[in-house]
């Protein structure tokens, strides 16, 4: 199937699927006239780097994953560590995305919100809020 297929298939865009051709995360085959051709195959490659990324997985990431989906012999404690090692990453964003919106509700909080040209906001944006 044509690049449009695949991409309609799996929900992916055709740019982000050059991307991962281009970076070597899937090889599609090619026909007489030089246009990519995708099988069953590559389409359940794109649906799995799709879910990876989707769970914040980096490329590297979901390199080392598509390694190990393709390894028949590989150890699932591999995968759960790899798994373990975003969740741990996952949690330190939580935190920080926590901490991100107290501060901005501190600064709105402290914000009059009215048609004067003083804004606490701005301020501790510039460090001129105490």
């Amino acid at each position: 199937m044509n690049i449009g297929n695949a991409a309609k298939i799996t929900g992916l865009n055709a740019k982000t699927i050059r991307y991962y051709e281009d970076i070597d995360l899937i090889h599609p085959d090619r026909r007489h006239n030089g246009y990519r051709d995708y099988s069953d195959g590559h389409v359940n490659t794109l649906s799995f780097l799709k879910m990876a990324r989707g769970l914040s997985f980096s490329i590297e990431d979901c390199r080392a994953l598509l390694g190990m989906y393709q390894n028949e012999k590989r150890a699932s404690k591999d995968v759960k560590e790899l798994v373990s090692k975003q969740i741990t990453q996952l949690d330190e964003l939580i935190v920080n995305s926590q901490k991100m919106k107290a501060t901005l509700q501190h600064l709105s909080d402290n914000c009059h919100g009215d048609n004067k040209p003083e804004c606490a906001i701005l301020d501790a944006f510039s460090h001129k809020y105490s």
